[in-house]
């Protein structure tokens, strides 16, 4: 891909970015954002074209599918944001482009940083709130909730994990107001001090010498 610019054009440029220079940033952003879409659309215009077996405007006698256009589809990015790309299409409707997901409308490594997000305090709304400086997108809290489930059900069952069978001398939880869970059945319980309405605990699980620490 050719970057063509003219004299007039350059001078226009240099005559924002002295009136405001944080103009300079946003263009670079912007020019990387429409150049990563060009760059995703050539992938998938090699795609199709490995798919069907020719290049574009070749025509083949033993295979009547061809070529048929293309929509604009925007999927966002980490670290680039959102890009617009030129999906193309088969007249078959057989190609299916492997460059994107077909449901997704954003990649995997956002998700997981949505979750880490979540998982660190911050709420769904917050985090709709914050997307769109974030990602230059923005992503309602619905989406957001679906994104944290797979992450949280594996944070969920590592928390939930038996313990029962692991060599702890000591175990600190703060704040801890439920019921004794079954894996720290056999656990002696000595109250340290009260914060308000709960209740701090030292539970002390006592283990033969060979166990480490």
């Amino acid at each position: 891909m050719k970057l063509e610019i003219s004299v007039p054009e350059v001078v226009n440029i240099f005559k924002e970015i002295q009136e405001q220079p944080e103009r300079l940033f946003e263009m670079i952003r912007f020019n990387i954002r429409e150049t990563v879409g060009q760059y995703m659309t050539a992938i998938m215009n090699a795609e199709l074209s490995h798919f069907l077996g020719r290049e574009p405007y070749e025509r083949s006698p033993k295979e009547p599918n061809h070529r048929n256009g293309s929509y604009n589809r925007n999927f966002t990015l980490k670290g680039i944001g959102n890009v617009n790309i030129h999906v193309l299409r088969d007249r078959k409707g057989k190609f299916k482009t492997q460059v994107i997901p077909r449901s997704k409308q954003y990649e995997e490594e956002i998700a997981r940083d949505l979750s880490l997000m979540f998982l660190a305090g911050i709420s769904t709304r917050s985090l709709s709130m914050i997307s769109r400086r974030l990602i230059c997108r923005k992503i309602s809290p619905t989406e957001i909730s679906s994104a944290n489930t797979e992450l949280s059900e594996a944070v969920e069952k590592w928390r939930m994990r038996d313990l029962s069978s692991e060599c702890i001398k000591y175990m600190f939880m703060k704040n801890h107001d439920v019921n004794t869970p079954p894996f720290m059945t056999g656990m002696k319980r000595h109250p340290l001090k009260r914060e308000r309405n709960n209740i701090q605990y030292l539970r002390g699980y006592k283990t033969n010498e060979s166990c480490s620490i």
